[in-house]
């Protein structure tokens, strides 16, 4: 009976190890699936703090990637020996997370520069063997268990700084003369167990950049993730694209209310801490947040404290404008769902128990228009203050605001229907105007090592998803469209993948010349801008300064919308 039972395990575990090793279809091991009650509690957090945090401050260089690149790499890897962050105070970041109306937060406790800000024993590069010798993870979960906020851990799956990773700085390209692979799997796991056996419970294990880890790779570290903690969540970077939930990066995702997701963005240009480093405004903040929600999605938003281990007070007040906001108008954002109206440029929209929150982010026209709700209206109010009128039939809804009563960044109005909002189909919104540019031809001054995934035609094919992208350091360069024929048009969208155009101007062909008809400064995430009705066939966005090279998902231009007869 014995000598059964042991053949049947082994029967099984080879069974396990077959299906770990096939790429497609994913296993259907109970293990990769997140625990629901974890999930909702999530979700229903909506805003977190993320903190790319280590001896790289000391350089104000971007953490792991500068490694080999703007520090040589023996420089970047000594930088822990003059590593002291005497002013660093858990309490006060976690109170700051908390002011900002965030629920959770996420550490980096190892980024791909492979230093460790907790206690490992598995390596001497550590927080511990800095002149410091505190162990901050374990400081910062505590601060976070005493404050209520959930905690997590962020950890790079490679490691360009470990001898048994194949791969090296700069950018992870260079491959190493002697590694081995197995040996580095083993050092990541183990300290994978450390994490969430001493830091834990964990809200999520947040994995990135999983090279030399294919899907069968990636199954094993979620696995163990579940058996050290059946409720942790782990994000889709753990290996071959396995994890529970997306992780868009430095740009809002798209709608997906069946698919978990949460973008990560910084609050400023560069991750890590950077002096000068150009800060969001207060609007670019909230509606990221708005827009987020409005997709279904977490905002994971990130801060870099400096060298001496404080958040800079600009990004301080930044954030607690933001919680200011939240403790008004949070009811729309926590606990809540994304939709029934898919996002748009001028609406995000959420919903919870019978209530659909309209976030109108800018009036298109004197009334807003939407499509037919398929549910009965029982009550309206603003939540950001003065009255709705709103108008339902068949064909739609149609809602008025006085002007006085319009807010610049977000006007709130909540609809009470008479059934659960969650019953109600997603319902895509029409655009403000028919984009110009979209599907016509495009050509770039650079494309991102000439590859045709970041050509210019990407930035016109009406996809939010893909992206024009230039070579890293272009500081100059031009997007240039052909609409075909002379069209009209009086207004202009653009969306970054992330802010680093700082001044540009359109110019439309006029013969052999190019003549300038708009210049303006920075753009950003989610732009639009205007100018005078101009005539054209041949259209550029000429950016004349950028921090980086230029990365743009969407170049579009909108013919004037008729006015109104009397």
């Amino acid at each position: 009976m014995c000598s059964q039972m042991v053949s049947i395990v082994l029967l099984l575990i080879a069974s396990v190890a077959t299906g770990l090793q096939a790429a497609e279809p994913a296993p259907a091991e109970p293990w990769l699936r997140p625990d629901p009650a974890a999930l909702k509690r999530w979700q229903d957090m909506r805003f977190g703090m993320f903190i790319h945090w280590g001896p790289v401050s000391l350089t104000g260089h971007e953490i792991g990637w500068s490694r080999g690149a703007q520090t040589p790499i023996a420089d970047y890897d000594n930088l822990y020996k003059n590593f002291n962050p005497e002013k660093f105070n858990a309490e006060e970041w976690v109170s700051v997370a908390r002011a900002a109306g965030m629920k959770y937060i996420v550490l980096t406790t190892k980024h791909h520069d492979g230093f460790c800000i907790f206690d490992t024993k598995l390596t001497d590069f550590n927080i511990m063997n800095s002149p410091f010798k505190r162990d901050v993870t374990r400081e910062l979960a505590d601060a976070c268990g005493k404050q209520g906020i959930a905690f997590g851990t962020y950890h790079s799956v490679c490691d360009w700084h470990h001898p048994d990773f194949p791969l090296t700085s700069p950018g992870g390209k260079i491959k190493r003369d002697k590694s081995d692979i197995e040996a580095y799997r083993k050092y990541l796991r183990g300290q994978v167990t450390e994490l969430i056996k001493n830091y834990g419970p964990l809200v999520t294990m947040w994995f990135d950049v999983p090279q030399q880890f294919d899907r069968s790779e990636g199954s094993i570290n979620v696995k163990l993730c579940r058996e050290l903690q059946p409720d942790i969540l782990v994000n889709n970077r753990a290996g071959g694209g396995m994890g529970d939930y997306d992780t868009p990066e430095q740009r809002v995702g798209g709608f997906n209310i069946d698919r978990p997701w949460e973008t990560c963005m910084t609050i400023c240009r560069q991750w890590s801490w950077k002096p000068d480093d150009t800060m969001k405004t207060l609007p670019e903040c909230l509606q990221t947040l708005i827009r987020t929600a409005g997709g279904d999605g977490n905002l994971l938003f990130n801060v870099g404290p400096t060298a001496e281990g404080i958040i800079e007070q600009r990004q301080i007040d930044r954030l607690k404008e933001m919680g200011a906001w939240l403790t008004k108008h949070g009811q729309s954002i926590y606990s809540t769902r994304g939709g029934p109206y898919k996002p748009a440029k001028y609406l995000a929209c959420t919903r919870r128990d019978n209530t659909v929150y309209l976030h109108v982010l800018a009036w298109p026209d004197e009334t807003l228009k939407l499509p037919a709700l398929p549910a009965k209206i029982l009550k309206s109010s603003v939540l950001t203050g003065g009255q709705a009128t709103v108008s339902q039939t068949e064909a739609g809804i149609e809602i008025t605001v006085a002007k006085a009563d319009r807010q610049e960044i977000d006007t709130i109005i909540a609809l009470e229907i008479d059934k659960p909002a969650m019953e109600l189909p997603p319902i895509a919104l029409a655009s403000v105007g028919q984009s110009l540019t979209e599907g016509k031809k495009a050509t770039a001054s650079n494309v991102y090592q000439k590859s045709n995934r970041y050509a210019a035609a990407m930035a016109v094919d009406g996809d939010a998803e893909t992206r024009w992208a230039t070579d890293a350091g272009t500081k100059q360069c031009w997007l240039e469209v052909d609409l075909g024929k002379p069209l009209t048009f009086d207004r202009f969208a653009v969306s970054e993948y992330e802010p680093r155009v700082q001044s540009y101007e359109l110019q439309m062909k006029d013969g052999d010349e190019w003549k300038t008809f708009h210049k303006a400064t920075t753009l950003g995430t989610q732009f639009e801008g205007r100018f005078p009705p101009v005539t054209a066939r041949h259209v550029r966005l000429n950016i004349l300064d950028a921090s980086n090279g230029p990365t743009i998902h969407e170049f579009q231009l909108f013919a004037p919308v008729p006015e109104k007869k009397p």
